[in-house]
């Protein structure tokens, strides 16, 4: 009979455990968010650099000029079940960024949090524009702060359960990472220095977490391996970037308020506090090295002039730590746990709640046509002419575009494809096989190759980044067509030289009116032996 009881009630009771926490409304939240992207998702255009991914996933490898292998894999597998729509291109990120949700309120229960705090957390993930973004467009983004604050939140479990095993399943996150974006390497480093400058030191001491450290390193392995066999393509993409000074180098004081963008203004409350505990309270003393993690990964990127944005994958853990203090100063718990009495605290407060969250949720629908594309573009430069801030832009050429950038290139593409089935089709039938179309980057090359099945057009071929590595293919050159170049640079390479036309004008479009021209006859021998001198990394 108490055989039976126990049988019944445990089912019970994690179904209790489970609504008490809170985490059915959390999952609920995340779906509703998986819901909400894969509406907007298919407002504009498809973008730049999810050409590149798309053409790197038929083109299966270890390795790419400008990026790892994870994300053109996985596209690859998704394209293969989804088909090639705009939603089903962009589920990977919508659901990343939606999972995000859970992990980031998973995080602050492990910190501690209960169901306010769990809750506060995970609508902070919401309003998150950099969040928001990642969700809508396919990129090497959008899994980053899944991985990030994977390997945070196993480092945390190591730490709350004295169990060194889980910094095992941090090194096999770590190293999967690795295989997604570089810039996870930078959150190790902080970890590293964070456990090194607090009591965790003693974690080096147990053999878990260097075979952790094996664990990311032999995942990591293969992709090391091709930049080697390639010399380090990636590298050398990172060094021409910086010699041409394409990015927009910011100031100490620039940088930090367009963090604050990044990660929406009213959060600031609630993961600078969540930081300032995390390195300071007796309360998360123990999970200390995550603070001193985030100030090392601070630095390393503002020092290194990197991108507004890749620093916001560790926000998560801060937003998490966060809530529990707030919820914890609701509540009338002081930092080391103990109760006030109840008047003073907990009843007179509990108002806080849901104004926290109403307000937090308003400023994520005012922020959200920023990221996501809710409104038409006409409606959108409207929009953005009233916002009391100037969006931010990370690259000068990305000033001449009347929409921001992220929005600027899903536009533009089919015209280009247009005017090139225009040339394509003046080619004569017996001389197709060996034409070529050359362009001069991903986008270009990318839109061609994705956008152009459907008029018959060949795979393109170009020197930017690893359609390099790609090479020419089986093609003399004698007879090419070039996408965006000067025809005084072409009438040196062939003998002939036909002009098509521009492509047609779109307002909203970053590349504007590309030129496209046919050319017969080479002065160069081969397009092997020119091959060469077409890499263009950068």
């Amino acid at each position: 009979m108490d055989d039976a009881v126990d049988t019944v009630s445990a089912p019970t009771h994690g179904r209790q455990s489970f609504l008490a926490e809170g985490m059915a409304i959390i999952w609920a939240i995340a779906l509703a968010k998986l819901l909400f992207h894969c509406y907007f998702n298919n407002r504009y255009g498809y973008f730049r650099d999810e050409f590149d991914y798309i053409a790197c996933g038929d083109h299966l490898a270890w390795g790419y000029v400008d990026q790892p292998p994870l994300i053109p894999f996985l596209i690859h597998i998704c394209r293969a079940v989804l088909g090639d729509s705009l939603r089903s291109i962009r589920f990977i990120p919508a659901l990343a960024s939606s999972l995000l949700v859970v992990q980031t309120a998973v995080l602050a229960r492990e910190l501690g949090g209960r169901r306010f705090a769990v809750l506060l957390s995970a609508i902070c993930a919401v309003v998150v524009p950099q969040y928001l973004s990642n969700g809508s467009l396919l990129g090497t983004n959008c899994l980053e702060p899944n991985l990030w604050m994977g390997c945070a939140y196993f480092a945390i479990l190591a730490i709350k359960r004295t169990d060194p095993r889980y910094w095992l399943w941090f090194g096999v996150v770590a190293g999967l990472g690795m295989e997604e974006k570089y810039s996870i390497a930078v959150f190790g480093l902080g970890i590293v220095v964070g456990l090194l400058l607090t009591e965790q030191r003693r974690a080096f001491l147990d053999k878990w977490i260097w075979l952790g450290g094996l664990a990311a390193f032999l995942i990591f392995l293969p992709n090391l391996l091709w930049n080697i066999h390639y010399d380090w393509p990636f590298a050398q993409l990172i060094h021409n970037i910086k010699a041409d000074g394409r990015d927009v180098v910011l100031g100490p004081i620039q940088f930090f308020l367009q963090q604050l963008l990044l990660v929406n203004p009213l959060t600031l409350p609630i993961w600078l506090r969540g930081l300032l505990f995390l390195l300071f309270s007796a309360r998360l003393r123990p999970y200390r090295a995550l603070g001193w993690c985030y100030l090392v990964c601070y630095a390393v990127f503002f020092v290194l002039h990197g991108k507004i944005y890749y620093l916001a994958p560790v926000y998560p853990m801060l937003l998490a730590a966060g809530a529990v203090v707030i919820e914890g100063t609701i509540d009338g718990r002081t930092d080391g746990g103990a109760n006030l009495p109840p008047e003073s605290g907990r009843r007179r407060l509990q108002w806080l709640k849901p104004v926290i969250i109403g307000v937090l949720l308003a400023d994520g629908a005012y922020l959200s046509p920023i990221v996501i594309p809710i409104l038409s573009p006409d409606h959108f430069l409207a929009y953005a002419k009233a916002l009391p801030f100037k969006l931010p832009v990370t690259e000068h050429s990305h000033d001449r575009a009347a929409l921001p950038q992220w929005y600027s290139d899903q536009f533009g593409w089919q015209e280009i494809v247009d005017e090139t089935v225009v040339a394509w089709n003046r080619i004569p039938a017996d001389q197709r096989q060996d034409c070529g179309i050359f362009a001069q980057d991903y986008g270009q090359a990318g839109a061609i190759d994705f956008l152009g099945r459907r008029y018959g057009l060949p795979q393109s071929l170009s020197g930017h980044q690893t359609w390099f590595l790609w090479g020419p293919g089986n093609y003399s050159g004698n007879c090419m067509i070039v996408l965006d170049d000067r025809r005084e640079r072409l009438e040196q390479l062939w003998d002939h030289v036909e002009y098509v036309g521009q492509s047609a004008d779109n307002p909203y479009a970053l590349e504007k009116q590309i030129d496209v021209y046919i050319c017969h006859g080479s002065k160069f021998g081969t397009l092997a032996q020119l091959w060469p001198q077409v890499k263009r990394w950068r």
